[in-house]
C-alpha cells in the first residue's frame, strides 16, 4: 500500500493535535502534545514550530472540506435567493454535531497566533472569498434580470454569514435548534426578495 503523501499526513497530524489540545487546553506544551499523538517532540516541531501552526493547518483544512461540501448543495440551486439559503443552510450541515470544533479552532487562533494572526485570518477568509463573490454576483445579476427585489447584495450575504457564524456558536453554547431559525430567515428574510 502506498504511503501517505506528506500534505495528508501533515493535515491528519494537526486534526489528530487538535482533538488533544481541545480535550486537553491549548497550554499543553509540545513535549505532552507530542506524548499525545504518539510522536517524537522533534517530529512534531519539524511539521508544526508552534501550536498556531498546528491550529491554522487544520482550521484551513477543515474550511477547504467545508467549501467543497457547501458549493456542492449550493450548486443545486438556481435563483441566487434559494443559493443563499443553501449557503446558510449547507454550513450548518456540514458542521453539525461538530460545532465545538469550529468554535475550539477559531478560539484557539486567536489565543495561539500573536503577530501571526491577520495572515491566519487572511488564509481563512480566502477559502470563503470566492463563495461570497459568486453568490454576490449572482445577486446583482438577479436584480438586474428582475428576479430579485432591490436590496444591498453585499450586506444581504454579509448579515447571512453573521447569522451562519453565530448559530454555531449559539449551538454549542446552548444547543440551540436550528430548523426554526433557518425557517424563519426563510420566510421573514429570504424569500420576500424573490420574484
Amino acid at each position: 500500500m502506498a504511503r501517505p503523501a506528506e500534505h495528508e499526513k501533515r493535515a491528519e497530524l494537526a486534526r489528530d493535535a487538535v482533538e488533544v489540545l481541545q480535550r486537553e487546553g491549548v497550554e499543553l506544551s509540545m513535549a505532552a502534545l507530542a506524548d499525545a499523538l504518539g510522536v517524537k517532540r522533534p517530529t512534531l516541531l519539524y511539521h508544526f514550530p508552534t501550536k498556531a501552526h498546528i491550529v491554522e493547518t487544520a482550521l484551513v483544512e477543515l474550511l477547504v472540506e467545508q467549501a467543497a461540501f457547501v458549493m456542492a448543495r449550493v450548486a443545486a440551486e438556481e435563483h441566487p435567493i434559494d443559493r443563499l439559503y443553501a449557503h446558510m443552510r449547507a454550513i450548518h450541515a456540514f458542521h453539525h454535531g461538530r460545532e465545538a470544533r469550529v468554535v475550539f479552532l477559531t478560539q484557539a487562533i486567536a489565543t495561539t497566533a500573536g503577530a501571526r494572526l491577520p495572515d491566519i485570518l487572511q488564509a481563512g477568509e480566502a477559502v470563503f472569498e470566492a463563495q461570497r463573490h459568486d453568490i454576490v454576483a449572482r445577486i446583482r445579476a438577479g436584480i438586474r434580470a428582475g428576479a430579485v427585489q432591490p436590496c444591498n447584495p453585499e450586506a444581504l450575504f454579509a448579515a447571512v454569514r453573521a447569522l451562519n457564524d453565530g448559530l454555531l456558536v449559539q449551538r454549542v453554547m446552548s444547543g440551540t435548534p436550528l430548523e426554526p431559525v433557518h425557517a424563519f430567515v426563510w420566510e421573514q428574510m429570504l424569500a420576500p426578495l424573490k420574484r
